[in-house]
C-alpha cells in the first residue's frame, strides 16, 4: 500500500473514531443505560474491526503519542510527599493490599468533623443527593488543603437533605474530606461509592465474586476505609451482568459489608443501586420488586434507577412495607429519561415521590454548575434549590447544641479574614472551611427596589470569605425580617450569650430576632436590638416583640475596618429556640408620603455560647511540633524554595474536642532582624488552614538572606475564637 493511501486511510480512521466518540456522548444524554451499554459495545466492535483493515505498521504509528516539546508529567506516586490530594482506588489489587494506608496523602484525607445531630435517619421521606461531576476529584475537592478556584462548585443547601453520596466512575470512590466535613457539620451523612461497570467492571466483578472468602475480604477493606477516613458508608452499584452462580457471593458481600459497618459505626449506611437482579441480569427495574428486593433486605436501602413511571413509587412502598422510607426513587437532574424531566422540573418527580410516602435520590445536582446557567452560579443554584425546598421540606435544624458559630463562609471566596482583619486577598476554595449555612429564602429575580439577602463573597468579611448582605428600599414600613436559621435548641438554667458582628452603612441597623416555644406551647419572640437610641428602639419594636433587649456590650476595633461586635445575654430556661431571623431597620425612617430610604448592612458572624464560657486553648508548650520531608529547589537571584510537612500533636490530649481547625502562618527571619522584638501579627504570612494535625508546605519561596522560617500553628476553637499568635505553638526551621 502506498504511503499516500496509508495516510489517507489513517486520517479516515481518525475521523471515524472521532465521529463514534461524539455519537457515544450524544447517546449518553438521551438513551437508557441498557440501550447505551449495547450501543457502546457496537461502537467498540466497529472501531476494532475497522482498525484491522490498517497495515500493522500504520496502525502502530497512528497509536504513538505525538512528539511534544515538553516531557509528560511524572506518574503520580502516592508514597511521595506532595500537595495532599484526594483520589480513588481503581483496582481490587489496591483495595486488597491496603496500599492506600501507606500513601503520604492518607493522613490528610481523614475527616475531622463528627456528624451533627441524630445518628439515625428520620422515619419519614428522606432526601439523598448523589454528586456526580465530570469524573469527580476536581478543583472544589481534589486539593485537601484547598485550591485557588473561587468559582469552584459548592453545595450550601445542606438543610434540605439527609444523605450525600460522592460518586465517580472509579471502582472505589473515597469522598474527599472537605465534603465529609461540610456535610457532617450540617447533620448530613456521607457515603462513598463502590462501582463496577462496562467490560472492565465485568472482569472485576468476576474476581470480586470468585469466592465467598474473597468477597468478604473486600467488604472488610471497604468498611476499614470508611471508618479510617470518617465517612458513613457505601453506595453499591454493580452495573454489570453477573454469572448466576456468583449471585450468592454478591449477597454475602452486601450482607457482610452492612454488618461490618453497623458494628463499627452506629448509624452507618449501605445502600444498593437498582441495577443487577437476583438472577444476575443487568436489568434496571425502576422500582422495588421481587427481582431486587433480596439485596434491599440485606442492607439499609435501595437507590431506584431514575427511569421509573408514575405509579412505581407507590408500588415500591407496598413491597417495602414498614421500610418504605428506605426506598430512594432516583431523579436525574440532567433529565435523561427521568420522570418529570429533571432540570427546572425536578420538583415534579419530588411531588409524586412525597405523595406516595417514599424517599427521593437526586442525581447530579451539579447540572446547575455544569450548564453555566445565567445570571451566575450562585443565583441559579439558589433558584433551583428553592424548587426543592417548596416541594420537599427543611430536613435539618441548627443550632441544636451550644456553642454554635457561623461566619456564613461557603468554603470559597476572594479573600480570607479573621476577626475583621484580612489575612489574604487571594482566590481560594476549601469546603472544609464551610461554616453553618443560613437558610436564606430565595426571593426571585431582584428588581431595582426589591429586598436582596444573599451570602456575599465580594464584600469584606469578618471571618472567612463570606457574609450575609442585606439591601433594600425602606418605605412606609421601616424594617424587614429575614430567616437565618431554623433551630431546635433547648435552653437550660445558665444564661446564654449571643454575639454578632455588623458593618452598616448610614443609619442602617441589624438586630437578631429569636423565637422560643415553651413545653406548654407558649411562643415568645425576643429582639436583640442593635446599638442605638434605646427609647426610639423600644417605641418602634415593643409592640412587635415579647421582649426587646439592648446590647450589653459593643466593641469597635480600629483594625477591623468598620465592624461593630454586639453582645447580648438572655435567660430562657426550659424554652426551646426554634428560629433565628435578622431584623433590618432604621430608627429614624422617612415619614413623608412617597419618600424612600436606602438600606444596606452586612452581618459578619453569629455566636451562641453559655455566658462567660470560652474555649481554653492548650499552652504552646503542651504541643510537639516537627518538620518532615524537607526538600529544596533552586530559584532565581540566589532565592530557593522549600517543601516540607509540618506535624504536631498534643502532649496532654486534654481539651482537644473543642478544637475546630488550625490556621498556618510563616514568619521569615533574616540575620538583621533576628534579635528584634517584633509583634508576630505584623510580619506573618498566612499559608492556609489545616483540619488534621499536619500541613504540607509546597515550594515556599525563600529569598536570599533569610536565616530561619518560623511556622506558627494557630489553634481555633469550635466557638470561632483563635489563640493569639504569640501564644501559639510553632516550629522553628533554621536554614
Amino acid at each position: 500500500m502506498s504511503t499516500a493511501k496509508s495516510l489517507l486511510l489513517v486520517l479516515f480512521f481518525i475521523i471515524i473514531v472521532f465521529f463514534l466518540q461524539m455519537l457515544n456522548r450524544l447517546l449518553r444524554a438521551f438513551l437508557k443505560r441498557e440501550t447505551l451499554i449495547s450501543t457502546k459495545n457496537i461502537i467498540l466492535s466497529i472501531k476494532t474491526k475497522f482498525s484491522l483493515l490498517l497495515p500493522p505498521s500504520i496502525m502502530a504509528s497512528s497509536q504513538k503519542s505525538p512528539e511534544l516539546p515538553l516531557s509528560d508529567p511524572p506518574k503520580f506516586d502516592p508514597s511521595q510527599p506532595s500537595n495532599p490530594i484526594s483520589y480513588p482506588i481503581k483496582t481490587l489489587q489496591e483495595l486488597e493490599s491496603r496500599s492506600y494506608f501507606d500513601s503520604f496523602h492518607y493522613p490528610f484525607n481523614k475527616s475531622t468533623t463528627p456528624l451533627n445531630g441524630d445518628l439515625n435517619l428520620p422515619q419519614k421521606p428522606r432526601l439523598l443527593v448523589c454528586h456526580d461531576m465530570a469524573g469527580g476529584y476536581l478543583d472544589d475537592d481534589k486539593w485537601v488543603q484547598g485550591g485557588t478556584n473561587s468559582d469552584a462548585y459548592a453545595i450550601w443547601h445542606w438543610y434540605l437533605m439527609d444523605v450525600f453520596v460522592y460518586f465517580s466512575h472509579n471502582l472505589v470512590t473515597l469522598p474527599p474530606p472537605s465534603w465529609v466535613n461540610a456535610a457532617h457539620k450540617h447533620g448530613v451523612k456521607v457515603l462513598g461509592t463502590f462501582l463496577t461497570e462496562w467490560d472492565e467492571g465485568r472482569i472485576i466483578s468476576d474476581q470480586l465474586l470468585s469466592s465467598i472468602e474473597y468477597a468478604r475480604m473486600c467488604a472488610e477493606r471497604l468498611a476499614e476505609l470508611a471508618i479510617a477516613l470518617g465517612f458513613d458508608g457505601w453506595l453499591i452499584n454493580m452495573e454489570v451482568k453477573i454469572n448466576p452462580s456468583e449471585v450468592a457471593n454478591l449477597k454475602a458481600f452486601v450482607s457482610h459489608l452492612t454488618d461490618l459497618m453497623h458494628m463499627s459505626k452506629p448509624g452507618s449506611l449501605v445502600i444498593w443501586y437498582d441495577s443487577v437482579t437476583v438472577h444476575g441480569d443487568l436489568a434496571w427495574q425502576d422500582q422495588l420488586n421481587d427481582k431486587n428486593k433480596a439485596f434491599f433486605d440485606l442492607c439499609d436501602g435501595i437507590f431506584i434507577n431514575y427511569t421509573w413511571k408514575k405509579d412505581f413509587p407507590k408500588l415500591s412502598a407496598n413491597i417495602a412495607g414498614d421500610r418504605k422510607f428506605d426506598v430512594y426513587m432516583g431523579i436525574d437532574v440532567f433529565g435523561r429519561n427521568t420522570f418529570g424531566g429533571g432540570e427546572w422540573t425536578t420538583n415534579l418527580a419530588l411531588d409524586v415521590i412525597r405523595k406516595d410516602d417514599v424517599s427521593a435520590a437526586i442525581f447530579a445536582p451539579g447540572w446547575v454548575y455544569e450548564k453555566k446557567l445565567p445570571p451566575d452560579f450562585q443565583t441559579a443554584q439558589n433558584r433551583w434549590w428553592d424548587l426543592i425546598e417548596k416541594s420537599w421540606e427543611v430536613r435539618q435544624s441548627y443550632p441544636t447544641t451550644i456553642p454554635f458559630f457561623s461566619d456564613f463562609d461557603q468554603g470559597r471566596g476572594h479573600h480570607f479574614s479573621l476577626d475583621g482583619r484580612e489575612l489574604s486577598n487571594a482566590d481560594w476554595c476549601n469546603l472544609s472551611c464551610q461554616s453553618f449555612q443560613p437558610l436564606l429564602e430565595f426571593s426571585g429575580d431582584p428588581g431595582p427596589d426589591a429586598t436582596q439577602v444573599f451570602v456575599n463573597l465580594e464584600e469584606e468579611s469578618y471571618n472567612g470569605g463570606g457574609n450575609v448582605t442585606f439591601k433594600s428600599i425602606l418605605g412606609s414600613i421601616p424594617y424587614f425580617t429575614k430567616r437565618l436559621f431554623q433551630a431546635k435548641l433547648l435552653l437550660g438554667d445558665p444564661a446564654v450569650g449571643f454575639t454578632f458582628s455588623v458593618k452598616s452603612y448610614g443609619d442602617s441597623l441589624v438586630g437578631i430576632s429569636l423565637e422560643f416555644i415553651s413545653s406548654e406551647g407558649e411562643i415568645i419572640s425576643v429582639l436583640l436590638a442593635s446599638h442605638g437610641d434605646a427609647l426610639l428602639t423600644m417605641n418602634q419594636f415593643s409592640s412587635k416583640f415579647s421582649k426587646v433587649i439592648m446590647p450589653h456590650r459593643i466593641t469597635k476595633s480600629e483594625s477591623s475596618d468598620g465592624w461593630v461586635v454586639q453582645e447580648n445575654v438572655i435567660s430562657m430556661p426550659g424554652y426551646t429556640l426554634t428560629e433565628i431571623r435578622a431584623v433590618c431597620y432604621k430608627l429614624r425612617p422617612k415619614i413623608n408620603e412617597g419618600e424612600i430610604s436606602e438600606y444596606y448592612a452586612v452581618l459578619g458572624h453569629l455566636l451562641i455560647q453559655y455566658s462567660g464560657h470560652n474555649v481554653q486553648f492548650p499552652l504552646s508548650s503542651s504541643w510537639i511540633v516537627e518538620g518532615q520531608d524537607v526538600s529544596w529547589k533552586a530559584g532565581l537571584d540566589e532565592s530557593k524554595s522549600v517543601s516540607l510537612t509540618i506535624v504536631w500533636r498534643s502532649k496532654v490530649g486534654v481539651g482537644l474536642n473543642e478544637i475546630q481547625k488550625y490556621n498556618i502562618y510563616v514568619e521569615n527571619t533574616s540575620e538583621e532582624d533576628a534579635n528584634l522584638d517584633v509583634n508576630l501579627q505584623d510580619v506573618q504570612e498566612f499559608l492556609g488552614v489545616a483540619f488534621v494535625e499536619s500541613f504540607y508546605v509546597s515550594e515556599l519561596l525563600v529569598p536570599s538572606g533569610i536565616s530561619a522560617l518560623k511556622f506558627v500553628i494557630q489553634v481555633c476553637g469550635v466557638d470561632g475564637t483563635c489563640q493569639p499568635l504569640n501564644d501559639s505553638p510553632y516550629f522553628q526551621f533554621n536554614i
